[in-house]
């Protein structure tokens, strides 16, 4: 394992990092033989397998009493209507959300069926270890939501179809199917039933096994191999989570979908060449532009491809590479505290609680790498659910930790990681306890990009005080030309400086300059910020540091700025979201974390800046949507400190410096 404090050193990866260390082996003409038998390889069996017998009695209870609350009822119907509403009003979550239900219900049956007595009800008997065992019940309710998948006339989102630009039609186009991330997901869960109960499904409902074959190739083999102008693909350079995710679901599908041996290599083949694009785009640091959130769906997603290869080919080939140690390692690297992380971009700060942490322990034990598998064992949750995706939940199923031995999280002291320019540093290494600081800087063109260069999180006992409020739910004009029309994505509801009271601008031009790195034993970033603003980069500069013996956080902004440009103001406000209850005093603020779900009554930040003649105005944020109010409760608070540009403002420009200190009360 590298250490954290190494990432900065550590050697960047091979242009094509896959085809590096497999060659020949990795491409179409050489993976025909080296797929030969591989379903039997799979570390997941088929329906009757030992593995599966020894979960006799350990259902997870929630998602059995869902499922049999839900059997025989009327399954989720997403409707024309409801597909048609994201090109009308820009609603996305109600088709989604339809289909979602539609497929996690089918999971659970799955697992239902999979697990020994479950067909049996509570009062136990029979089981899955032969098809007689398995004659109706569970596998009727999966040969159901299957054939219900396949009649669905489109696996793809509303979001990511192009029928409306296209054609101006809001009906899914069935000869014209669109691979996207919704179409991958369909097929790999199709793909994994199969694998696990195919035999069973051949001897209950004949044909539903023909009908998934002749579906996916349709939907999604045929598309993948005729087309290359998929952006996520990532040809043009531009490679992002999509990548992974997709190529991940596609490698499911042709190792238990495809039966033609010269067709299943093509794929399989393809699929490595576009991991290998994304492995490519990886940061020596192994840093991810879009956070800890979309760690998961992107490089999380790779691991999980580049597991299955493994296990296909016998281990040929084998993913123990530099990229990957570093991507495993990113996870403990952005942990503040219990279940909060360090959100950028797209992303809450509050882990998910379907999130596979079992995958990333098997890598982490896999490479050695003692901080990572830590982390991963202990916030491995209670039982699986459904939303983890089928996939995901078969895995964690068969790959379960000791509850009873929970492991503490590494928190590491500091972190720095040169490529998207974020520092981390906690005041007591190995503990949350005391004061935690992130800072970054960047560019606003990343992947899920907010405006938010020289922000920064603080914590207290890790509950996050300062805060980034993360992503909103997803519409329309989340990903359209009225992006930054959103409060969560614009720099003034950001924990950053606003001078003259202006933007910051979009695009990669638009990007922050380290003046002075950070060092483990010295945690302080020094950003030039003015480039963010369309300035001189100099003109602006935020040094953002932790003094661990004074237990102290300092942010000093300081400025020498040109005259007022057109449209802005001659004050600069300094911005700083809060969460929790925010109390102002003459000169001091106290920041509570009363109000943060789960949070409870835990130390106060306590807030001085200087000058403390600077104007404080305070605006709240009620939170009406769901996702931000979950994180953060009913509201989040800004703080904004105004003070004059400086004489002469007006005309020719000023200078200035404004220090914030945050300290824990005691």
């Amino acid at each position: 394992m590298i250490p954290p404090s190494s990432s900065a050193r550590a050697q960047a990866p091979p242009a094509q990092p896959l085809a590096a260390a497999w060659g020949p082996a990795a491409a179409a003409s050489g993976l025909g033989s080296l797929l030969n038998g591989s379903r039997s390889r799979i570390t997941v069996p088929p329906a009757g397998g030992a593995a599966w017998r020894l979960l006799d009695g350990s259902m997870p209870g929630v998602l059995e009493q869902q499922a049999r609350e839900e059997k025989g009822t009327p399954w989720p119907q997403p409707l024309v209507s409801h597909y048609a509403r994201y090109f009308r009003d820009g609603n996305r979550t109600e088709y989604e959300g339809l289909v979602a239900a539609r497929q996690q219900r089918l999971t659970r049956a799955v697992v239902m069926a999979l697990v020994p007595d479950a067909e049996q009800g509570p009062e136990r008997g029979g089981g899955c270890s032969d098809v007689n065992a398995l004659s109706g019940g569970w596998l009727d309710e999966v040969a159901d939501g299957a054939h219900l998948l396949c009649e669905q006339s489109s696996w793809s989102w509303a979001a990511h179809d192009d029928v409306f630009s296209r054609a101006g039609e809001v009906v899914p186009d069935m000869s014209r199917p669109c691979l996207d991330l919704g179409a991958g997901e369909v097929a790999a869960q199709l793909a994994w039933i199969d694998h696990v109960l195919g035999d069973q499904l051949d001897a209950r409902a004949p044909g539903v096994r023909k009908r998934i074959r002749e579906e996916t190739s349709r939907r999604v083999i045929r598309p993948f191999l005729e087309r290359l102008d998929w952006h996520w693909l990532g040809l043009d350079g531009d490679v992002h989570n999509w990548n992974p995710w997709i190529h991940s679901n596609l490698i499911a599908a042709a190792l238990f979908l495809e039966d033609d041996p010269r067709t299943q290599a093509q794929i399989v083949g393809r699929c490595i060449e576009g991991l290998d694009r994304f492995l490519a785009s990886i940061p020596a640091d192994g840093a991810i532009d879009e956070g800890f959130a979309y760690w998961w769906n992107g490089a999380g997603r790779a691991l999980e491809g580049l597991a299955l290869l493994e296990q296909a080919t016998g281990g040929v080939l084998d993913a123990n590479l530099p990229v990957v140690r570093e991507l495993v390692a990113f996870p403990h690297r952005m942990h503040i505290g219990g279940t909060w992380f360090l959100n950028v971009a797209d992303g809450p700060a509050r882990a998910a609680q379907s999130l596979p942490w079992d995958m990333l322990h098997r890598w982490a034990v896999r490479l050695g790498d003692k901080d990572a598998a830590s982390l991963a064992a202990g916030m491995i949750p209670g039982p699986p659910q459904a939303a983890a995706g089928l996939g995901r939940i078969l895995h964690s199923l068969l790959n379960s930790t000791d509850p009873t031995n929970p492991m503490e999280p590494p928190l590491p002291p500091f972190t720095y990681l040169p490529s998207v320019q974020i520092m981390t540093a906690r005041q007591a290494a190995g503990s949350p306890r005391g004061l935690f600081l992130a800072a970054k800087g960047g560019h606003n063109g990343e992947h899920h990009n907010h405006r938010d260069l020289g922000s920064v999180v603080v914590a207290v006992d890790g509950v996050p005080l300062l805060v980034d409020a993360g992503q909103p739910t997803y519409t329309a004009r989340t990903f359209g030309p009225n992006r930054y029309g959103i409060r969560a994505m614009q720099s003034a509801w950001h924990s950053v400086p606003a001078p003259f009271g202006l933007e910051q601008g979009t695009g990669k031009e638009y990007a922050a300059e380290v003046l002075t790195a950070p060092a483990a034993g010295s945690p302080r970033l020094e950003l030039a910020l003015g480039g963010a603003y369309g300035l001189r980069p100099d003109q602006w500069i935020r040094s953002s540091g932790l003094d661990r013996d004074a237990g102290r956080i300092s942010i000093g902004d300081r400025w020498d700025l040109p005259q007022v440009p057109e449209g802005g103001t001659p004050d600069v406000d300094i911005t700083y979201l809060a969460a929790g209850t925010v109390t102002l005093g003459a000169g001091t603020a106290t920041i509570m974390p009363g109000g943060i779900p789960g949070a409870g009554t835990g130390r106060e930040a306590a807030l001085r800046w200087e000058p403390a003649s600077a104007v404080v105005l305070m605006d709240e944020w009620h939170l009406d949507d769901p996702l931000l109010a979950d994180v953060w409760g009913a509201k989040l608070t800004r703080l904004r400190f105004r003070l004059p540009a400086g004489a002469g403002a007006g005309k020719h420009g000023a200078a200035g410096a404004f220090t914030l200190t945050v300290e824990a009360t005691p």
